[in-house]
């Protein structure tokens, strides 16, 4: 059940439908859009998600998908189910092209016909089982249709006749007007460059009013100015008559061809209706997937059971909005199960408390009809039999509602109708009458909400329903979260403690006076206003804590990833390190055998000398000697090496990550330096690595005095390099002697410094010391004010921090801070 009857305009899916049917191809497929409707089958929803997730594959991964005609002739096919009725010739060649289209994407999906488990796209494969192609039908078709949609001759016998017949009577009739238009032209009686024409269907010839008598013939027509008529000779008139009865004689045999061919069609009409259902559910599926590639809509983990477990959910129609101005949707998450299924929403005006209603409506809404939806691929969800919301503003003249009636008509049907399964979303629960019994109304609904087992999600600013989420077990508070120092709403969800209405901060931006402001606080009294505070501070201290929790994560995530990457350059080391000692002990092998080549020359030598046998064998030893000595060299020389080529390999590396971190620019520049023009006096020059351009003075040795502006310095000359700028001159008092390195480190240090510093929970030396860095900082950076909160306790922190704060010459004044913003617990500091 879906309620109210206007639900998808209230949630925008009247749109996502106008969407669907602009990417359709054909009106088989926006007849499909304007017939999707939300269902609650495990099953069914299942099985459409799958077919779209298949088909954006298709469109991300193939290129020969068959989507080029879709036509839609079902009004023609249930036309000819009538005796004699036929198709005529467009008809029929989009019969032709629409009826190959779905052969080929049956062909398409059913290319794999191993086992189920093997075809990439089996629900779509699924869909396309039953379904019947008609090549025999194509085949006939084709016979009778040329390329062009145009009736053949050959179509029959009796056509290529007439057709035959035809083309010689013009020919007749052509040679005969050409004749007597030569005639004419040499008589005088038309001009020379005047040709035939056709007026209803006849061959003529134009020829000026004043000569019409000079040619025998009917004149059947004028021109519009009447300067010219148009006269049939007497000789080409039975000609024309003979090809007005061909014409009709082709018309005739082409109807009869038509005829025939629908006649042979009739009975196949049936199965060829169910093949375009086929036809249009791809043209749906399609527009489908185009729309979630469009809006990066992806298939969660489905679940069959209530389930809302969403992870940076987008609202598709926002999403799209803000694209277009080059702006991002603030994703949404949110988790309801069976311990938590109500969330009740808090927070100021404008902070996106009713976008995140309609977001849940939205993808919840579209996921049952189908659709894949914008959020993160680790999100979980369910199915609700039931969808009810209560958002706007309602009242009618003609019922005598007014906003509350309306609002309290809405929770009758609810209560009355929802269930376990039920998904409701309620926007200003219990608004529209007086705060009081309005507030306690709505607590004894959702309190009946909450005893049925129903999810839901409820926005509002009453007190008493956030006290409630907090002391009964199902419900759960969530705040939309506010930058109280910027003061402006971050859109943010967040789930587990109730959010602030930001109301007098919120009045004192908009400029409502401070004396309102204090009489409003007092009329509500301090206790509220406490309340309200304490309850900012917490939801201030989680947003901090949960900054901490993620830069956790990401500094695990980073150290994960140079634990990885150590790992493999430690892999790859030892590979090379491995292959290093192969290719040593192929070169010691190497050297070993042109050694026993030596010695084995050696011995053949001696033998050829005849020596003494004597002799011979001190050779050996000696050359035994040699191989030893040898071997001892080449072992040693192995180590030698694969020290220094681990070496080589450690540097080629080191090499490796210093040109990644300095940028691939630098080699080039080194290589194609020109050789250093010496540092003469009177030349301009300038530090290495920085901007400024000074004028030297004299070289003492390896030492120059160099004048930048009015100021002097002693810089040794290998620090130094010519420059082709103008040096700068004294009179310019203002030189800088920063580099654009140390300028960037300084601009970046201003775009990320804090001005609030915690220092609650330390001892006195531990918080000093923060403090004096943080002010040192703040000073340098240049800041006008910083907050350093210390808490109240027992005021020694306070004391110490405020002792220290008059001795800092760049402090002009220091002070508590607002009451309602933190009073005496936090130091506010103005810097000179």
């Amino acid at each position: 059940m879906i309620y109210p009857q206007n639900f998808e305009q209230k949630i925008g899916f009247d749109q996502i439908r106008q969407l669907l049917k602009d990417k359709c191809l054909s009106t088989l497929g926006e007849e499909r859009v304007n017939e999707m409707n939300f269902s609650d089958h495990f099953e069914e929803v299942d099985e459409l998600l799958n077919q779209v997730a298949e088909f954006v594959r298709i469109i991300q991964e193939e290129d020969n998908f068959p989507d080029q005609f879709f036509f839609d002739v079902r009004p023609s096919l249930k036309r000819i189910r009538i005796e004699g009725m036929y198709m005529d010739e467009q008809e029929l060649f989009d019969l032709r092209r629409s009826l190959e289209t779905i052969r080929d994407i049956v062909r398409f999906l059913q290319r794999n016909d191993e086992e189920e488990s093997d075809c990439p796209y089996p629900s779509l494969k699924k869909l396309a089982g039953d379904i019947t192609v008609f090549p025999q039908l194509i085949t006939k078709i084709d016979g009778i249709l040329n390329k062009y949609g145009k009736i053949k001759d050959n179509a029959s016998t009796e056509l290529s006749r007439i057709r035959r017949e035809l083309a010689n009577t013009m020919g007749s009739i052509s040679r005969s007007l050409n004749s007597i238009l030569r005639n004419a032209q040499s008589e005088g009686y038309v001009d020379k460059d005047v040709a035939p024409t056709m007026r209803d269907g006849r061959l003529v010839i134009p020829v000026a009013p004043g000569l019409k008598r000079k040619i025998k013939g009917i004149v059947h027509d004028e021109s519009a100015s009447g300067k010219t008529v148009f006269i049939e000779p007497a000789e080409v008139v039975e000609a024309n008559n003979r090809i007005r009865e061909l014409e009709g004689d082709e018309r005739r045999e082409i109807i009869r061809i038509l005829t025939e061919f629908s006649n042979t069609l009739r009975p196949s009409i049936p199965e060829i209706l169910q093949s375009y259902e086929f036809l249009a559910e791809i043209d749906f599926i399609r527009a489908k997937s185009h729309f979630a590639i469009q809006t990066n809509s992806i298939k969660p983990s489905l679940e069959n059971e209530q389930l809302l477990d969403w992870t940076m959910a987008v609202h598709p129609l926002l999403q799209l909005s803000l694209a277009k101005h080059g702006k991002k949707v603030v994703p949404l998450d949110i988790e309801l199960n069976l311990k938590r299924r109500i969330l009740i929403i808090s927070g100021p005006n404008a902070g996106g408390k009713s976008v995140c209603l309609k977001t849940v409506g939205l993808l919840q809404y579209m996921l049952q009809c189908g659709m894949l939806v914008p959020m993160h691929e680790r999100s979980h969800v369910g199915l609700f039999g039931s969808i009810f919301i209560d958002i706007g503003d309602e009242q009618s003249i003609e019922d005598d509602l007014s906003t509350y009636s309306s609002h309290l008509t809405n929770m009758k049907i609810m209560m009355k109708n929802c269930n376990e399964r039920s998904l409701i979303l309620i926007d200003e629960f219990g608004g529209g009458t007086e705060p009081q019994i309005g507030g306690a109304i709505a607590e004894a609904v959702l309190k009946r909400f909450n005893i049925k087992g129903t999810f839901g999600v409820i926005t509002t600013h009453y007190q008493n329903l956030k006290h409630f989420a907090e002391d009964h077990e199902g419900v759960v508070n969530g705040a939309m979260l506010y930058d109280r120092h910027l003061m402006q709403a971050l859109f943010q969800l967040q789930i587990g403690n109730p959010g602030s209405s930001f109301a007098v901060e919120i009045a004192r931006k908009i400029g409502l006076p401070e004396d309102v402001i204090t009489d409003a606080s007092e009329i509500v009294g301090s206790e509220y206003i406490n309340a309200d505070k304490y309850l900012q501070d917490i939801v201030r201290d989680k947003r901090y804590w949960e900054g901490k929790r993620q830069t956790i994560r990401q500094r695990e995530k980073h150290m994960e990833e140079t634990i990885a990457r150590y790992q493999a350059e430690m892999e790859e080391l030892q590979k090379s390190r491995k292959e290093i000692i192969r290719q040593a002990k192929e070169e010691a092998e190497r050297l070993l055998q042109e050694s026993n080549a030596r010695i084995e020359n050696t011995i053949r030598t001696i033998k050829e000398a005849q020596a003494e046998k004597e002799k011979t064998r001190l050779v050996r030893q000696e050359l035994a000697d040699f191989r030893e000595s040898i071997d001892n060299l080449t072992s040693k020389e192995q180590e030698d090496k694969i020290a220094r080529k681990m070496e080589k390999l450690k540097e080629k590396q080191n090499r490796k990550k210093e040109k990644k971190q300095n940028g691939t620019k630098e080699q080039p520049t080194v290589q194609q330096t020109p050789k250093a023009t010496p540092i003469t006096e009177g030349c301009p020059v300038r530090i290495k690595g920085q901007s400024s351009v000074g004028e030297v003075l004299e070289i003492n040795g390896k030492n120059a005095v160099v004048a930048f502006g009015s100021i002097k310095t002693t810089v040794k000359t290998e620090r130094l390099e010519r420059s082709n700028a103008i040096p700068q001159k004294q009179e310019s008092a203002k030189s800088s002697f920063v580099s654009n390195q140390t300028q960037d480190s300084m601009y970046e240090k201003k775009l990320n410094f804090k001005q609030d510093i915690d220092v609650r929970g330390m001892r006195g030396d531990e918080a000093l010391q923060a403090v004096t860095y943080f002010v040192d900082d703040a000073i340098l950076v240049g800041m006008s004010r910083v907050r350093i909160l210390h808490g109240t306790g027992t005021g020694i922190l306070r004391t110490l921090i405020r002792q220290y704060l008059q001795t800092i010459p760049g402090v002009r004044h220091f002070a508590d801070e607002h009451i309602q913003l933190g009073g005496a617990g936090i130091t506010v500091v103005d810097l000179a």
